[in-house]
């Protein structure tokens, strides 16, 4: 039992750190661009901190399991191993979805200024 769950925290923690450098390598390309907003280096670093954090405690949550369900090993691993893959791609998507609303320039109200965009009613 003992193989099988050094192995799972391995590979998972590998898989963590990857996704981790890919977050990073994603905010770095983003602020080469030149219309980039001066915080994405940070914004990236931040996002990643705590993609990290919680990455790591769902992959301890999951490691948990191993000793709780003894019987036939091998599937119980590669169910694990399975569930954590989903939910570190799942925390690595919405991190990089973070990170582009981070980067996106704040939305303008429409003005009067602005032909061809409507008023819109406000009640009172």
């Amino acid at each position: 039992m003992l193989v099988f769950l050094a192995l799972y925290l391995v590979l998972g923690f590998v898989i963590l750190t990857l996704l981790a450098r890919m977050i990073l390598r994603v905010g770095e390309a983003m602020a080469t661009c030149p219309d980039a907003r001066p915080g994405i280096r940070a914004a990236a670093l931040t996002i990643v901190t705590g993609y990290c954090a919680l990455g790591a405690g769902g992959l301890i949550l999951i490691a948990i399991a191993f000793p709780v369900m003894q019987a036939g090993l091998p599937a119980i691993f590669l169910g694990a191993l399975g569930v954590a893959l989903m939910a570190l791609g799942l925390g690595f998507s919405n991190a990089v979805a973070t990170l582009r609303a981070v980067t996106q320039p704040p939305a303008r109200a429409p003005s009067e200024t602005q032909p061809g965009i409507p008023e819109t009613a406000h009640p009172a």
